[in-house]
């Protein structure tokens, strides 16, 4: 019997490459996805594709809406997206994005009795976001056995899987390409249009062109501009 796991798709590459490696580690893939205000919802529908075309178990999609507290280029709209490389953390950082995310991942998976939670941070071809670190995928591993009836009853214990975290974005690409990952279903962008159409200039489209490049793959991103 597989191995039942949660694993977060955001409709990026990262996450697509992230559910293409469980499913190759013959896991029982539940994909969830997070609509937390978004700045566009092109994303989420990536996420739908892919979920789909790497026949997951069932893909849901939870809902917060953290531009309630704002703080971000991705949640408030009156902030501009930058489209020019930042120093420090940038203001595309969402407060406690990855927090809230795992945090519902971990309750779909104490229901689902699947002791694996898969994410696709990375903290080598990132943009400097505190909670794409090992540091903090360790803590939150903890916190996960502290704070649920199934891991203090003895029932299991949960583990989170960031198999990405110490890959460039090139060899996420070539890996999942090895996979068969169709990275024209993904949406990157910070500010894709309604088509899933990307800018090219924000920090997410640079590194994934930057990415295709270094993979010495074509890059099948459709650009508004």
């Amino acid at each position: 019997m597989s191995k039942r796991a949660v694993v977060l798709v955001s409709g990026g590459l990262d996450s697509a490459t992230t559910l293409a490696l469980a499913k190759e580690e013959g896991r029982e893939c539940y994909a969830l996805s997070v609509d937390y205000g978004q700045r566009h919802r092109a994303e989420l529908d990536a996420a739908a594709r892919v979920a789909e075309s790497l026949c997951v178990k069932e893909h849901r999609t939870l809902r917060i809406d953290l531009s309630g507290i704002g703080g971000s280029a991705l949640t408030d709209s009156t902030i501009a997206v930058p489209e020019t490389p930042q120093v420090g953390i940038p203001i595309t950082y969402v407060p406690a994005r990855n927090t809230v995310m795992l945090s519902f991942a971990l309750g779909w998976a104490e229901v689902l009795g699947a002791p694996e939670i898969f994410i696709g941070v990375n903290a080598v071809d990132y943009s400097g976001y505190p909670d794409c670190r090992p540091a903090f995928i360790a803590a939150f591993e903890r916190v996960a056995n502290l704070a649920t009836k199934a891991a203090v009853e003895g029932l299991m214990s949960f583990k989170v899987i960031a198999p990405l975290i110490d890959l460039t974005k090139a060899q996420i690409i070539q890996r999942g390409t090895q996979l068969g990952v169709d990275y024209s279903l993904t949406v990157s962008c910070y500010q894709a249009d309604e088509a899933g159409r990307a800018c090219g200039r924000c920090d997410s489209c640079r590194l994934r062109r930057e990415g295709f490049a270094n993979a010495g793959l074509v890059d099948p991103t459709r650009y508004f501009r």
